[in-house]
């Protein structure tokens, strides 16, 4: 039966995607999505061409249609809410946890009921894990992925990208039901499921706090206190650049060139001009605005550093030691990487509250309760011994 399925959907004469730019043709495909028990999703967003990125399309898959939904011209994408947040449809991404959080940041959804093809391949053990070496291997499919870096916030969209879109969802339903089926025979479908669940719990990340930028800059780069003064000041001339020109930070000025400017701190265009990491071309457009940003850096306060803890418990580090230890060598022994017999969020909990006997180990482990069953004996005996 799954095999009968998969054969019609690669071999299916392709019709053309629908476009949904309106609230009237939104309106039309909900139900279709809505009544699909398998729903093949992706997302392309801008972030190499805008100072704040956000979801430029969204591309649904069902077995029989592709649908491409364009957010720049439908603000108001909340029909589609309760399909993600349905426990009756499977939502399929590949790579799910970048696709998750731009939705949740951008349109508030929440999520129930997923499948992420790259996580059953990685629990599968397979060697190359992105969506064109997967379906090459599965389906001796080769994606055409030229247009993986393209602006997607342009419009109109070229036709050849709107092609790109619709294959990163098209063969997911699929290849859904071949991985699937692979993880019930390994016996693995249930560590795969509490690996779904913990995705739809995917948090939107804090960002940077903006204030001590220039200590994440910095690195491994010693820096005095002055210095960083003036790559904090940096910093903030780069943001506001990058605001006002509705560009990505790293398309103003590169980490490397403001580091480099903080610890010569030309005073003068011409020091300026020996600063290797500067082209005429930027040199010509920030001249000015280095040297005064550099300039208030240097009659600024230094900005405090973040507090670390330079006194780590040597008992805790004996049991992330012994945890990392138990996790690789088990992890090779199933031939998968280290995440995936441990997350290394609730690797973490466990060194932290060290656990005396199993039960307290449950309670930790609750978000994981196959890894518990399976490995929760070897994990206790780890950290004891």
């Amino acid at each position: 039966m799954i095999q009968a399925i998969i054969s019609r959907m690669l071999n299916e004469i392709l019709k053309d995607p629908v476009w949904v730019d309106s609230y009237h043709k939104l309106d039309r495909i909900v139900a279709d999505l809505a009544g699909s028990p398998f729903l093949a999703v992706d997302t392309e967003s801008n972030s190499l061409f805008a100072y704040q990125e956000q979801v430029c399309l969204i591309q649904f898959s069902t077995p029989t249609s592709d649908y491409l939904i364009d957010p720049l011209a439908i603000s108001d994408l909340s029909p589609l809410e309760p399909i993600f947040s349905d426990p009756q449809t499977e939502k399929i991404f590949h790579a799910a946890e970048y696709d998750i959080i731009c939705l949740k940041r951008d349109f508030g959804f929440s999520f129930n009921n997923l499948f992420d093809t790259m996580v059953a391949a990685r629990i599968l053990g397979r060697p190359a894990v992105g969506l064109g070496s997967v379906l090459e291997a599965e389906f001796g499919i080769q994606l055409d992925k030229r247009y993986q870096r393209a602006n997607w916030g342009q419009r109109p969209l070229p036709p050849a990208q709107k092609t790109y879109a619709r294959f990163d969802s098209h063969y997911l339903i699929a290849l859904r039901q071949r991985l699937s089926a692979e993880l019930i025979d390994c016996g693995l479908w249930e560590l795969a499921q509490e690996d779904f669940n913990r995705l739809c719990q995917t948090p939107i990340p804090v960002l940077d706090n903006p204030s001590d930028a220039c200590w994440r800059l910095a690195g491994r780069t010693e820096i005095t206190p002055r210095q960083a003064a003036v790559l904090q000041a940096l910093c903030t001339y780069r943001d506001t650049r990058a605001r006002q020109t509705n560009q990505p930070q790293f398309k103003v000025l590169s980490n490397s060139a403001l580091v480099e400017l903080a610890l010569a701190a030309p005073q003068n265009r011409s020091e300026l001009m020996g600063i290797q990491s500067i082209s005429p071309r930027l040199l010509e457009r920030h001249a000015e605005g280095l040297l005064n940003a550099i300039r208030q850096g240097q009659l600024a306060a230094p900005p405090p550093r973040p507090r670390r803890n330079h006194h780590r418990d040597e008992e805790l580090s004996n049991r992330q030691d012994a945890l990392r230890l138990w996790r690789k060598e088990t992890a090779q022994s199933l031939k998968v990487e280290s995440d995936v017999v441990l997350p290394r969020d609730v690797m973490q909990a466990i060194a932290d509250v060290n656990p005396e006997n199993l039960n307290a180990l449950e309670k930790i482990m609750e978000s994981v309760p196959y890894r518990f069953k399976r490995f929760g004996a070897d994990i206790l005996h780890a950290i004891q011994n």
